[in-house]
């Protein structure tokens, strides 16, 4: 076992005014007792990323079903998704991260060898149901560590762990996992049967994850129940939901997260065809630029993280995140119209201009270590909401994207409409506050803003 902690300070920091020295680590915003975690998330995202380039085309081929009905496939398994988001943060009070992240990788395994057997069986319903199932792994993994993040990191470095976090997990989902994918398929054997090759050596990444989390991390905390002793199961369970309804500021913290990335997955609608087909670029061309929004979001998350910690979280989520999401969004929307269409100049400003949004979205990652300063005494039920509100996002930009077309508007009006949703969140994060502090030459000080 490690060392324990130093004494808590105010709102769970070290001693206010103590000056203690800090490692390389720490200063980076990384709890050394924590740091194979965060490989760990990385390694096991990887794992569950191989598959997000190609699978839609394989279930397709291999099921001999038509796109549509695989469709409904990947919905139930984002169903699933949504709601192991919520129980990660959930069960994590109620027995302690450690275990939910057992569970979660368990999970994954052993549906993903249904899932596969069930494709080699040419069993439609197997295959679905396995599937489906899966979705309750990584995030009752992943996010079951973001809650042990904040349960083990000191206020003044929290911004950045979670910037961290983010930095893994979306360092292997999509992106090492698509690479993976990459260079896997063609090694073992190409077409249908690389991919599947490429699923199997996915299980292999995830159960290296597992290993490096569970014999790497060694904090006590993780392997304790987080919520007060009084409460029964039940209570624990839906302290959440009960969190959200009998206090307005993790209400609105929901919500804020909610909106967060929902333009993000509905510009993913909306821009295909835009920047493909009616500026000329090709369909090669847009994967580049989402590559490039995704890579630059990935490389800012711990520095905002980190900024969020220096100058106050709430300030940091409202001008940068908010604010500086807002003009991101027109800016990805309106250069591409501006510049002419097909040339090779006009579209290097669009990349520019989508990955100045894809840098500022990471002005929110202050938001994981808000929720949990919301309700210190409920941190896992907090982030339980937290987490539930990010895998909500995409339905809630599918479903902006899908009213204001139904309702007879056209791109630009889907676009001002996210532009108001990030003037709802600009009103909401005013009211979510907190207790802050900030190390600075040795010694932890209070933040204002």
């Amino acid at each position: 076992m490690s060392a324990p902690p130093p004494p808590p300070g105010p709102a769970g920091g070290v001693a206010t005014g103590a000056p203690v020295a800090e490692g390389r680590l720490e200063r980076l915003g990384v709890p050394p007792i924590l740091k194979w975690g965060f490989l760990a998330v990385l390694v096991f995202m990887t794992g569950n990323g191989v598959e997000s380039n190609f699978l839609t085309p394989h279930l397709v081929e291999v099921l001999g079903s038509p796109e549509a009905t695989v469709a409904g496939i990947i919905t139930a398994y984002s169903l699933s998704v949504l709601v192991a988001s919520y129980v990660s943060g959930a069960l994590s009070d109620l027995v302690g991260p450690r275990r939910v992240m057992a569970l979660g990788f368990a999970v994954w395994v052993v549906f993903e060898a249904l899932f596969l057997i069930g494709l080699q069986l040419d069993s439609f319903a197997l295959t679905a149901v396995a599937y489906t199932l899966r979705g309750f792994g990584f995030p009752l993994f992943a996010f079951a560590f973001l809650v042990w993040v904040n349960l083990a990191t000191s206020v003044e470095r929290n911004g950045a762990a979670v910037g961290w976090f983010y930095v893994a997990f979306t360092g292997g989902l999509p992106t090492l996992g698509s690479l993976f994918a990459v260079g896997a398929i063609p090694v073992l054997g190409g077409g249908t049967r690389g991919e599947t090759g490429a699923m199997v050596a996915s299980t292999a990444l995830v159960v290296a994850g597992f290993l490096i989390a569970w014999f790497g991390v060694r904090d006590p905390r993780g392997g304790r129940r987080i919520a007060p002793a009084g409460e029964s199961t039940g209570q624990v369970l839906t302290s959440g939901l009960r969190l959200t309804f009998t206090r307005p500021r993790i209400a609105m913290g929901f919500l804020v997260r909610l909106i967060n990335t929902a333009p993000e997955f509905g510009m993913f609608i909306v821009l295909p065809v835009v920047i493909a087909d009616q500026r000329g670029w090709g369909q090669s061309r847009w994967l580049f630029m989402t590559v490039c929004v995704y890579a630059t979001n990935i490389f800012v998350n711990a520095a905002f993280g980190a900024l969020g910690d220096r100058i106050g979280w709430q300030r940091t989520v409202k001008w940068f995140g908010i604010v500086g999401s807002a003009c991101g969004l027109l800016l990805w929307w309106y250069v591409p119209q501006l510049v002419p269409a097909g040339s090779d100049w006009g579209y290097v400003l669009s990349v520019v201009a989508g990955c100045v949004f894809g840098m500022l979205l990471a002005g929110f990652v202050p938001m994981g270590a808000i929720m949990p300063a919301l309700a210190p005494d409920h941190k896992g039920a907090a982030m339980a909401m937290y987490t539930t509100a990010a895998g909500g996002a995409s339905f809630l930009g599918s479903g902006v994207v899908a009213l204001v077309y139904g309702a007879g508007g056209g791109d630009v009006a889907v676009v001002w409409a996210f532009v108001a949703l990030y003037a709802v969140a600009f009103v909401l994060v005013s009211f979510l506050k907190v207790p802050q502090l900030h190390r600075a030459h040795g010694r932890t000080v209070p933040v204002e803003g």
